[in-house]
């Protein structure tokens, strides 16, 4: 409130009552009357400020979930047509790992996630994922992810303890629903079966550079595929770097470099044909060891920095595997082995436009390779790695409609040759999410 209006009336009666007296006292007379207005001022200054404070205490009551963590659920459906037997499906030159198949012919419902989330404290943030999934006709339960992570660590550090999804590559970090395609890249179907846990510890720091720059490595168990680890100690190990930037307002860049090795795999099951075995097929088991090199490239534009109404996003993934040991195969009546020497590498490519609020389109091209060599050519050939100068390829194009960020419906069309006679794929998908999800990752 402003208290000046009160200086004119104040002098009038001032000069009424004292006529007679000099200059000196009334400008004593002023100066007191302003010091009074100034105080008055301040009190009512400092009593808007304690009420603004109330009301923002009052705001963060209100909300109710301040010690209550965050829960959401993602449904995310399907509908499938094949131009040939999905049970019949292969990649050639690559084992095949947990999750890796091509899924059921027709309706299914997906995979269902419940996750929980929230601060434990102001040192310690949780999360937790469990994943439903109907296998064959039975419904599994899964553990995706369960990890706690520091809050606050000082010169940029975080350390992440439990189960969580390898930061090796890009796409790996990411959980199926928030991926542009419905399935994964070949590449990470046949040297991931998907996608690549770690059970460990995670631990990197970003520099206080001018460029982001973050660097971080994981040691785990080494358990879940591609890994197969018999000992207590670590199994594995994981290197990774992360850089990126802004070009002008409308675009953004990363660029990502990543390695991981197991030395000591034992027994790691699997095989070009492991799914035909209760029909006369054999099955596969891999002991040795292997590393992965992976580069990542991401480009991203939006109009003024604001990607809300239009965006585009080009992604790149490559990956070479190196794998020294020996080979099992295994037929119903008869064992056989081999050393094993096998180079597996592979790349994918794609390109996402949202051209308006609520539409986007999509496409998306990926190869992979493999070479095989070892003490006996017949059994590695047998046993489906080796892939005979085939090159599988896929083509895949998509258009989805997101009524919100909650809500959305795909279109997916791939023309898959992971197999020399090409196959027709068709993927029609559905994805509600509903509750509290952080936001997802550049």
């Amino acid at each position: 409130m402003n208290f000046k209006w009160l200086v004119l009336p104040a002098m009038a009666v001032s000069l009424s009552a004292h006529a007679d007296t000099d200059i000196d006292a009334l400008k004593k007379e002023v100066e007191a009357l302003q010091q009074r207005i100034e105080l008055m001022e301040e009190a009512d200054k400092a009593e808007a400020e304690t009420a603004a404070q109330s009301q923002q205490v009052a705001g963060k009551e209100s909300r109710g979930n301040t010690f209550n963590p965050g829960i959401s659920l993602i449904f995310n459906g399907r509908y499938a047509d094949f131009s040939r037997d999905p049970e019949e499906y292969t990649l050639p030159g690559f084992s095949e790992g947990p999750h890796s198949e091509l899924g059921p012919q027709g309706f299914s419902i997906g995979e269902t996630e419940l996750s929980i989330s929230g601060n434990a404290d102001d040192l310690f943030y949780g999360w937790a994922t469990l994943a439903l999934h109907d296998d064959g006709g039975e419904l599994e339960l899964d553990l995706e992810e369960a990890y706690l992570e520091t809050l606050s660590m000082p010169a940029g550090t975080r350390v992440r303890a439990g189960r969580f999804y390898s930061a090796i590559g890009y796409l790996n970090q990411q959980h199926p629903h928030a991926w542009d395609f419905y399935d994964a890249p070949l590449i990470y179907r046949g040297l991931f079966g998907n996608q690549l846990k770690n059970d460990g510890l995670q631990a990197s720091v970003v520099l206080p550079t001018d460029l982001y720059l973050e660097l971080g490595a994981e040691a785990g168990t080494g358990d879940n595929y591609p890994g197969a680890n018999s000992t207590d100690d670590i199994g594995s190990w994981t290197l990774y770097g992360l850089t990126g930037g802004d070009i002008g307002v409308s675009h953004s860049w990363q660029l990502g470099l990543s390695y991981w090795d197991a030395s000591d795999i034992n027994d790691r099951s699997g095989g070009g044909h492991a799914h035909d075995h209760d029909a006369g097929g054999h099955e596969t088991s891999f002991s040795g060891e292997q590393s992965i090199a992976g580069l990542n490239a991401i480009y991203k534009w939006a109009p003024n920095g604001n990607p809300r109404n239009q965006n585009f996003k080009l992604q790149f993934e490559y990956f070479d595997s190196q794998s020294d040991g020996d080979l099992l195969l295994e037929e119903e009546t008869t064992t056989e082995t081999s050393t094993l020497n096998q180079d597996q590498s592979g790349f994918y490519a794609q390109a996402i436009y949202q051209f308006r609020p609520q539409w986007a389109a999509g496409i998306r091209y990926d190869q992979v390779d493999s070479k095989a060599t070892g003490s006996e050519p017949d059994v590695i050939d047998e046993a489906g790695l080796n892939a005979g100068g085939h090159k599988p390829e896929r083509y895949g194009a998509m258009i989805q409609w997101a009524h919100s960020e909650y809500s959305r419906i795909r279109l997916q069309y791939n023309y898959d040759k992971s197999m020399p006679e090409g196959e027709h794929e068709v993927y029609l998908q559905y994805t509600l999410s509903l509750g509290a999800h952080p936001a997802h990752q550049f």
